[in-house]
């Protein structure tokens, strides 16, 4: 398709077919709450040869390892608006960032809203991440070889620990993959949130979202809850950010790669024309190269680091 805002036709069939599923959730219901943060998903479709459960600090993680050496390291944060969403939910987009990267992948657990608001979530991902790269060295892998992923409310909380982590300034990521990231908080304004409105999400549902992340905060000005409105993006680390085209977050998306090109941070921007937001969680025919192409991205950006003793 070289439109990209027209919506695919299987896309558009797969979701009038399946509306208990691609309908926006506009309530916090707790028997919806509980459907959506179910700790067991679809059965795998890609093995992957080692999966163990662990917890680290209080977070319960999910490790993929493959066969073979790995890459790297990739530490994943789920989607699910901030308040729904698992590791056993999106154990098939984990599965896929493993085979896709050949790296270990790191899957957190991390605390919800409403009843854990920001930074709960945040805290837990950088505790993780910080686990992973002070423990590279149990995969063979050196600390350099350690990068974070996630999708839409993941997107966000990779984007805010990086900023995170840059201030600190003690520890250092390889990279970080954004899949159609929420990135703008309830502020600025974004033709495809208007396009888009109802196809998936709506704005009653991101509204609701971002209302049980703040859990009462005014974040709109806090750099890693809405990162697209930080002072500066310098210094971050390499990013690869991926769109769908008809996604009601592809604007903001878009907007915060042209600000990480223009204040030089490495970045590579893709959009996959015709998608809707969740195309990649919901395995549509296009999650297919989406998830080769971070894998390709993740093998390009981890192959400067050695084993155990590599450097950057």
């Amino acid at each position: 398709m070289d439109d990209e805002g027209v919506l695919d036709q299987w896309a558009a069939e797969w979701l009038a077919a399946n509306p208990y599923i691609s309908a926006p959730l506009e309530e916090l219901m707790p028997e919806v709450l509980e459907l959506g943060r179910s700790p067991v998903g679809a059965p795998p479709t890609r093995e992957i040869a080692t999966v163990t459960d662990e917890v680290v600090n209080g977070v319960p993680i999910r490790v993929y390892q493959g066969d073979g050496p790995p890459t790297g390291l990739v530490v994943y944060f789920h989607g699910g608006g901030f308040v729904i969403g698992s590791i056993g939910l999106m154990d098939n987009v984990a599965r896929e960032l493993a085979h896709g990267s050949g790296a270990v992948v790191v899957s957190v657990e991390y605390r919800l809203a409403p009843e854990h608001p920001y930074p709960a979530a945040l805290d837990d991902c950088e505790t993780v991440t910080r686990w992973a790269l002070a423990n590279a060295g149990r995969f063979g892998l050196s600390p350099a070889a350690v990068a974070i992923a996630g999708e839409s409310a993941g997107g966000n909380l990779s984007a805010g620990l990086a900023l995170r982590l840059r201030e600190a300034g003690d520890v250092s990521l390889a990279g970080q993959v954004l899949i159609y990231p929420a990135v703008a908080g309830s502020i600025g304004t974004f033709p495809s949130r208007e396009a888009f409105d109802g196809v998936v999400l709506n704005r009653a549902t991101t509204t609701l979202y971002w209302q049980a992340y703040c859990g009462g905060q005014d974040l709109s000005g806090d750099p890693f809850a809405a990162p697209l409105w930080a002072d500066s993006l310098k210094g971050l680390p390499p990013a690869l950010v991926v769109l769908g085209g008809c996604d009601v977050l592809r604007d903001e998306g878009r907007a915060y790669a042209n600000r990480l090109r223009d204040e030089g941070v490495d970045v590579e921007e893709v959009s996959y024309p015709g998608q809707p937001h969740g195309f990649m969680n919901l395995a549509f025919p296009a999650a297919e190269p989406a998830f080769a192409r971070i894998g390709d991205w993740l093998r390009s950006t981890l192959a400067s680091v050695g084993p155990e003793s590599g450097e950057r």
